[in-house]
């Protein structure tokens, strides 16, 4: 959910959940009350005008009995008279907080309220006031606090007297207060739990991920990239946890890049180191020989001659790969492309290799199953570059005393797939699809007459790569290697007129 969404929702919520609880609220307690007052003060059939209107329902509550006064009036009016019979309508009244008062010829001849009265009997309204003798009475205000109905008699003997039902307010509206007083205190729990609610969603929704960015981001600061950061809460919370852990991951490529890195360096500097030494000790040996005369002959001299400038050539070799290796690691190998004749290309690159190996006593086989008009798109003098490691990697490890190398070219569809065989120690299976890595070498010991920096078939898979080809290999331990290699067909595309 956005947080927009989110927050146009709370918007509603803040609104909608109080006025609906509320109301609710108000309805169960008034309902409740009105049953109540049903059940407790006799009032028939009660509204919540009742609730509102103190008086209406003060005068409710004994409308009944006022009611049936009013009927004795006419009928028995001399039961006045009889303390029993008032008694029991008094005992009625109780209930309601009301009591009855008979005043017969101006003298109080009943009260049914305990304590001093006086003041009250002295407010007494007149015989035959009207607004006392309705059904809703009059009320009495000031420290009585009371409504009086009247209900006026004659007796037989021609006496006038009056019956008085006093109903006190002191008592009876301090419920509905109560009722008030209850309602406001839960519509206060209403808007305190909506507010508390909102603000956990809120808090779960945007706070806690808020939270969990900032440990996260803590734990950037102080170098540790190991731990995850999962997407939650609102939308663009969400998001950015995303965008957050993304970002944590390539930090943690790049880092362990970097150590990569400069773990390849710390090697390449070890492995060029190790193999300099080799030819530099070499060299010193054989021209301290001639220096101290050992190469008396000139047989000797031209041995000590070649062999010197043989451990020349090593260290250029090694040199010039340490520049390429640059190159590499910085994406600035100098590609020239340009349409290559498949056969003419491999031809050439046969006839010199033949030449080489014929010296070192390797023998070569070649073999070209390609058509003479096929052509691919590559730099000359890298593919180049690319059979001459292969081939020298084959030669370092050549252990058998007739050696053989064969090249062979073939036609596989859209592709040429060259193949460079050899019968040399071979390589492990556990070592096989690692030979391509840098400074990967078989040979952890580092035989020094093998020589060799260790990036050479790295820089192999890097060109055909480039080419947008593919480099793998296959072997057998003392049986040889196989490298393979493809590169892609060009084929003009004929356009249409």
């Amino acid at each position: 959910m956005k947080l927009k969404t989110r927050s146009i929702n709370s918007f509603f919520v803040i609104i909608l959940v109080p006025l609906v609880f509320t109301g609710a609220c108000l309805y169960g307690f008034s309902h409740y009350m009105l049953k109540n007052i049903e059940k407790q003060y006799g009032i028939e059939n009660p509204t919540y005008e009742n609730l509102s209107n103190s008086l209406q329902m003060l005068s409710g509550m004994t409308k009944k009995t006022f009611d049936s006064l009013q009927q004795q009036a006419k009928n028995q009016p001399d039961s006045f008279e009889d303390v029993q019979y008032l008694d029991s309508i008094n005992t009625e009244l109780s209930s309601k907080y009301s009591f009855l008062i008979v005043r017969l010829d101006g003298n109080i001849i009943y009260c049914g309220a305990k304590g001093d009265q006086s003041e009250l009997l002295e407010s007494l309204p007149k015989s035959g006031d009207f607004r006392s003798g309705s059904d809703s009475g009059i009320y009495l205000g000031s420290t009585l606090q009371a409504l009086v109905k009247q209900v006026d008699f004659t007796l037989d003997n021609g006496d006038d007297g009056s019956a008085f039902i006093v109903t006190s307010a002191v008592e009876t509206i301090p419920q509905v207060q109560s009722l008030m007083k209850n309602m406001l205190g839960v519509v206060v729990l209403i808007l305190f739990i909506t507010s508390l609610g909102l603000t956990l969603w809120i808090y779960q929704g945007v706070i806690t991920p808020l939270n969990k960015l900032k440990v996260a981001t803590q734990n950037i600061k102080e170098g540790n990239l190991d731990f995850t950061i999962e997407g939650e809460g609102v939308d663009e919370i969400s998001d950015l946890c995303s965008d957050f852990e993304e970002m944590r991951q390539r930090l943690k490529e790049s880092a362990e890049e970097k150590v990569q890195f400069d773990k390849d360096n710390k090697e390449l500097i070890s492995n060029i180191s190790h193999d300099l030494k080799t030819p530099i000790t070499a060299i010193k040996g054989y021209v301290e020989g001639i220096m101290d005369g050992v190469a008396d002959t000139p047989e000797k001299m031209n041995k000590y001659i070649r062999t010197i400038y043989s451990k020349a050539n090593d260290m250029d070799r090694l040199i010039n790969e340490l520049t390429f290796y640059s190159k590499i690691d910085t994406n600035r190998i100098p590609y020239t492309f340009s349409k290559i004749h498949v056969t003419d290309y491999f031809d050439d690159c046969a006839e010199e290799l033949g030449l080489e190996l014929e010296s070192k006593g390797v023998e070569l086989g070649y073999y070209n199953y390609v058509d003479q008009d096929v052509v691919v798109i590559a730099d000359a003098e890298q593919m180049k570059r690319v059979i001459n490691n292969i081939v020298g990697n084959s030669l370092k490890y050549m252990n058998k005393s007739k050696g053989f190398i064969n090249l062979r070219v073939k036609d596989v569809g859209d592709f040429i797939q060259v193949e460079i065989e050899d019968n040399g120690k071979g390589i492990a299976a556990k070592d096989l699809s690692n030979i391509f890595d840098r400074f990967y070498r078989t040979d952890a010991s580092r035989n020094s007459s093998k020589g060799g920096s260790g990036i050479g078939l790295s820089i192999v898979k890097k060109i055909i790569e480039d080419h947008g080809g593919k480099v793998w290999a296959t072997s057998k331990e003392n049986i040889g290697t196989v490298m393979y290699f493809v590169l892609r067909k060009y084929q003009e595309v004929p356009v249409n007129e």
